[in-house]
């Protein structure tokens, strides 16, 4: 069983990195571009050379080529030192053709082109123009530029390298002192209360590791993950970050700062990052040190949280109806009960999920009085969640009727089940015994996927019930074409496939032990 899942869980990271590829693949080489321009409300407003060096920093953020300009490179080595102010003033200074350049001008130009042609860049001399009077216009000032498209391979490295970081004392270059990291029974923020915190100094967070009140108890910012990165969507949010963090309006408490100074605040003091340079007065009264940069508490739940409360209860409900009225319609073939859920079942299938879901919206509010979307007052607050519920499980509890009532129906004529007729068994007993465990088994194998869908969400139903969940955040992606949210969240999704199949083949193992991933000469 353990080289089974070695192996399986192998042959899911290479699934991941060739979907990833793939993915990378059909949106830098296939898509156009510019199409990052479509809602850029900057880009309308350049024009001439700046136009261009404004598209190529936006393919380099976007991740399309690598870039750089003269005028950049030649601030680079004020700041190494290679060249003197005066000169690299000089230097700046291009003449509107390569003949009009200066003797310093053409020696700089040659190093720059020499340094980027052998990195395989493209170098390119963005011509200057000037108005009838003779000016320069600033928009289509001289300009030299060096591009490269990033290679497949190249990319996939940058992505699944810089995936997970790993925080560490030496994350802040600033000259600081008793750099390093502690162990603390009594956390400064839980007022000298017993509350264990790893705290660190250099480090990018302040605490590594700590406890509090709110689920599950136990926090840790020592590992972080990084899928994508939004520049369309959320202007260079983190998307994990984006996905977990609470939403809705800020929350005010009281509060104990890390120097014992009591307030009210609705920052969450437990995210405190690092933030270089001269720190305020204020912040120094209040914080004592440089770790001033802090989350704020949200009154509403994060995206991930609100897609997995709808999914996973709407989950629970599809195996507490659809399992029973599966087997019943099996048990009771051909009559009553069979023949409404089978007019059930193809309800659910011939109507388009999209109607439905607006039928069952517009049933629950006005025959109910269900708030039916998010944006509006409930009281109490969950009533807002039982129409996207409810339009989750439905067609769910039919397609668990469906399966469950097919797989017993093949069972039922089998041989084995004929041999325990023969042998006294009761229609009760070979049902519970024989049919259901043995048609059950496919249906168990999808729990684990099951469960793990509700955290990408229902990109439908929380559509229609505005629901600020992650079902919609690929779609919004895609329009917006907001290339790192799109790979970051293949990535995710690929991840839950890989993780749902494994777990899917453990528990069918545990609930049927004749079930084995080794032959008997335990090779696989």
């Amino acid at each position: 069983m353990g080289k089974y899942l070695l192996k399986r869980l192998i042959h899911g990271i290479f699934s991941i990195i060739i979907v990833v590829g793939i993915v990378m693949v059909l949106i830098f080489s296939l898509l156009d571009r510019k199409g990052i321009f479509v809602n850029d409300p900057q880009y309308t407003k350049k024009s001439g050379n700046q136009k261009i060096v404004y598209e190529y920093q936006q393919w380099e953020k976007y991740g399309y080529v690598e870039f750089d300009t003269y005028n950049d490179y030649i601030n680079s080595l004020i700041d190494l030192g290679e060249i003197s102010e005066e000169e690299a003033t000089e230097a700046k200074k291009l003449g509107m053709t390569d003949a009009d350049d200066s003797e310093i001008v053409s020696k700089w130009v040659t190093i720059f082109t020499d340094y980027y042609e052998k990195q395989g860049y493209t170098v390119e001399r963005l011509k200057g123009k000037t108005t009838t009077s003779g000016v320069i216009i600033e928009a289509n000032r001289q300009n030299l530029i060096a591009y490269r498209d990033l290679n497949l391979f190249v990319r996939l490295w940058k992505f699944f390298t810089s995936v997970v970081e790993i925080d560490t004392i030496h994350y802040v270059t600033d000259d600081i002192e008793d750099r390093g990291i502690k162990f603390t029974f009594f956390d400064p923020l839980a007022g000298g209360k017993f509350s264990p915190a790893i705290i660190g100094n250099g480090t990018k967070h302040k605490y590594l590791l700590y406890f509090d009140s709110k689920f599950p108890f136990i926090h840790q910012n020592l590992v972080t993950f990084h899928i994508g990165k939004s520049y369309s969507l959320y202007e260079g949010v983190d998307l994990v970050t984006q996905m977990t963090q609470n939403q809705g309006a800020a929350v005010v408490s009281d509060v104990i700062y890390p120097t014992g100074v009591t307030g009210q605040s609705s920052l969450d003091l437990h995210s405190a990052t690092y933030s270089p340079g001269q720190v305020s007065d204020e912040n120094m009264r209040l914080f004592g040190d440089n770790y001033t940069n802090c989350r704020t508490v949200n009154s509403s739940l994060s995206m991930v949280s609100n897609s997995f409360v709808i999914g996973i209860i709407a989950t629970i409900f599809t195996y507490l109806l659809g399992v029973p009225l599966g087997i019943l319609m099996a048990r009771k073939k051909d009559k009553l009960i069979d023949n409404v859920g089978t007019i059930y079942i193809v309800f659910i299938m011939a109507v388009p999920s999209l109607a439905y879901i607006f039928m069952f919206s517009a049933i629950g509010s006005n025959l109910f009085g269900l708030p039916n979307h998010f944006g509006l007052e409930s009281n109490p607050k969950w009533l807002i969640y039982v129409l996207p519920i409810v339009s989750l499980a439905l067609p769910s509890i039919a397609n668990i009727m469906k399966w469950l009532r097919r797989y017993m129906i093949d069972q039922m004529s089998s041989d084995y089940v004929k041999f325990a007729r023969s042998g006294g068994l009761s229609e009760g007993e070979i049902f519970r015994k024989h049919i259901l465990k043995n048609a059950a088994i496919p249906i168990i194998h999808g729990i684990p996927g099951s469960i793990l869908a509700c955290i990408t969400g229902a990109i439908i139903t929380e559509s229609v019930y505005a629901v600020p969940g992650t079902g919609k955040l690929l779609t919004s992606a895609i329009n917006k074409q907001d290339n790192g949210i799109i790979v970051g969240l293949t990535m995710f999704y690929a991840c839950l496939s890989v993780l749902s199949l494994i777990l899917g083949d453990i528990l069918m193992a545990i609930v049927d032990p004749r079930i084995s991933f080794t032959t008997s000469g335990g090779k696989r």
